[in-house]
């Protein structure tokens, strides 16, 4: 019996298949599988024509074969992330609608604006094959450093800081799309980290990491730096990279990179950074300067009470629908508002987490985890600086802060995450157990 009768089974099997994305890797995953029986057989004495027959008799109706495995590798749909994202950006019209002292119909317009824009990304995400991105991680890294050097050229300068692009009548945070472009590049250097062998390629990684992080600080944009910051290490922490390599570009980067952010730390630029950690140590040498946020914000805590004062209230509070969305939202709401927020965001967060492990692709799981990362870090921030126990900075909560820029990027984010869940019993397996 020939190879083609084996090719007429897999053609019965994969007809019942309707992922048409599935089929190469179940005719590789069953061709192997016949073979392996087909030369067990052999050894036992039979001939190959013998050998061959027996081997599809003991795989069984291909038909059958075929519904089962449908039923097995069609997309998955993570229909409870889906739920909590519409579940967050419900709650980001609160701000809104509420007491802030800020032109709410103009606001509340552009968010619906905003919102649909961001379906229409996390759709588009979602819908491709994601692994078409990895080959192109340069592209994304250029981008993310082009983005830099436009908005120093052509940037609005809001507080001390060019991030911001006037493009088309609409205002675009230009640093919060780098972020993206630069995660999407560092899942696909990792994704095949191995081959970067050798002194050369190794000191290529050590310039391609702490570029951005050089970039970030002297913006002056140090959230930014810590969230790439971490992002990438945490991707690193998991990209399945060889022991030596992994010791030897871990020490590397660190003790060289560490003196190079020490220097730039010291510039002055981000003499307003220590300000802020200054006034978060001892808020109380300075009521009325930078301390006055954290005094302000313990206060309104206090006052918030189980269930609020209600969302038209008199609370003057600075970037209450941004940066300080929580305490306002506690305030208004009360704790039991404060609370139940923090535990959707823990689902959704945890949510992400555990689908990265469930994907056998590296490329796709360094995207879910990095992905989770860019979610974690400012959420947990954000909720600790709303409470007083971290150190002001310009960090939104995901989904429910105001902000277009910054909506976009964490949709995109979100629609990768759940196209690789999507794909998970699809792709071929590219780590080795």
């Amino acid at each position: 019996m020939s190879s083609s009768t084996f090719e007429e089974y897999l053609s019965k099997v994969i007809s019942k298949v309707k992922s048409k994305e599935a089929h190469g890797m179940i005719k590789k995953e069953l061709s192997h599988h016949m073979v392996e029986l087909s030369q067990s057989f052999q050894k036992r004495g039979l001939s190959k024509e013998d050998a061959d027959e027996k081997a599809l008799q003991e795989m069984g109706n291909p038909f059958t074969i075929g519904k089962n495995l449908n039923h097995l590798h069609k997309p998955k749909m993570d229909w409870l992330l889906i739920i909590l994202f519409v579940i967050l950006i419900g709650i980001s019209f609160l701000p809104l609608v509420g007491g802030v002292s800020i032109p709410n119909f103009s606001f509340l317009g552009r968010q619906v604006v905003w919102i649909i824009l961001a379906i229409l990304v996390l759709v588009g995400f979602l819908f491709f094959d994601y692994r078409k991105l990895k080959n192109l991680w340069m592209y994304f890294y250029g981008g993310g450093i082009i983005l830099f050097f436009i908005a120093h050229l052509a940037g609005i300068e809001v507080n001390g800081a060019k991030r911001w692009v006037s493009f088309g009548g609409m205002t675009i945070d230009v640093t919060a799309i780098s972020l993206f472009l630069f995660f999407i590049a560092w899942a696909g250097i990792f994704a095949k980290m191995n081959a970067f062998k050798g002194w050369k390629k190794q000191g290529m990684l050590f310039f391609l990491f702490w570029t951005p992080v050089l970039l970030y600080i002297m913006l002056p944009q140090f959230m930014f730096t810590i969230i790439y910051f971490l992002c990438v290490v945490t991707m690193y922490v998991f990209s399945h990279v060889h022991k030596k390599l992994a010791i030897k570009v871990a020490m590397g980067n660190l003790l060289i990179g560490i003196s190079f952010i020490s220097a730039m730390l010291l510039n002055s630029r981000n003499s307003n950074f220590f300000d802020r950690l200054m006034a978060f140590a001892n808020p109380d040498t300075d009521p009325n300067g930078a301390g006055y946020i954290y005094i302000l914000v313990k206060d309104i805590l206090l006052q918030a009470g189980w269930f609020g004062k209600g969302l038209y209230n008199d609370l003057k509070l600075p970037e209450a629908h941004t940066d300080f969305v929580f305490p306002f939202l506690v305030y208004s709401l009360g704790w039991a508002f404060g609370i139940i927020l923090c535990i959707l965001l823990f689902v959704f967060i945890l949510r992400i987490s555990l689908n990265a492990f469930k994907t056998k692709d590296l490329f796709g799981r360094l995207l879910a985890i990095g992905g989770a990362a860019l979610f974690i870090i400012p959420t947990c921030w954000n909720i600790l600086m709303g409470v007083g126990m971290a150190p002001t900075m310009v960090v939104p909560l995901p989904f429910i802060s105001y902000g277009g820029s910054m909506l976009l990027v964490y949709s995109a984010i979100l629609g990768l995450i759940l196209n690789v869940y999507r794909r998970k019993d699809i792709v071929d397996p590219t780590i080795v157990s």
